[in-house]
């Protein structure tokens, strides 16, 4: 036999743990744009359908650990999906708390408080963004003491702070990222666990 060509870059990195991000399927309120926190609501038939969908791509990787959300959006999504026997439940993972701005349009929002941005202004009686990094950054520090691959299971702006956090940056810098329903993205590294990156951001189908 011949000798095995040597390791490349390539090899190194995809050898590196990954954690794979699922944001749930469609609800009623991700279909009209509402502000969607604690409210615990199911998926509508599409969100079901795009959740099936997603356990035809997701089951070809091999996960050590499945986290969700424990709200019923995320953790049916995952069912659907095909991971509820190895699901664990992370509050940490839950959505933010938007305390009055629940259930509201930002075009609502703005029109009594014209130019409000989620990220720079806030919900009052919600969770501010700093309580949203210290959440972000235990659901990292759970990914990173284990080892192989993980595949979590949240929401649109949870997910969008973990991104941030995973890069280093600040909890606002989430505002830069974007996660449709029952979108895929990937957080991983480059050349060692000192590089983390971000590797897929925001697949859809």
């Amino acid at each position: 036999m011949g000798s095995r060509a040597p390791a490349t870059d390539a090899d190194v990195t995809l050898a590196l743990p990954t954690a794979c991000l699922v944001r749930h399927g469609e609800t009623a309120w991700s279909l009209s744009g509402r502000h969607t926190g604690r409210t615990d609501i199911p998926l509508t038939e599409d969100g079901e359908r795009s959740a099936r969908q997603l356990g035809d791509r997701l089951q070809r990787r091999r996960f050590v650990s499945v986290l969700s959300s424990p709200l019923q959006r995320a953790r049916r999504t995952a069912e659907l999906a095909g991971f509820g026997a190895q699901l664990e439940t992370d509050p940490d993972l839950m959505e933010w708390d938007y305390g009055t701005y629940e259930g509201r349009r930002t075009s609502e929002i703005r029109a009594e408080q014209p130019g409000w941005k989620l990220f720079v202004d806030g919900c009052p009686g919600g969770e501010t963004l700093d309580a949203i990094g210290v959440r972000a950054d235990r659901v990292i520090a759970t990914i990173r003491a284990r080892s192989g691959d993980t595949l979590l299971f949240a929401h649109r702006d949870i997910l969008r702070v973990l991104s941030a956090r995973w890069l280093g940056m600040s909890p606002r810098e989430g505002r830069g990222f974007y996660f449709d329903p029952a979108s895929v993205s990937l957080l991983g590294y480059d050349h060692d666990l000192d590089e983390p990156i971000i590797r897929l951001l925001n697949e859809q189908g």
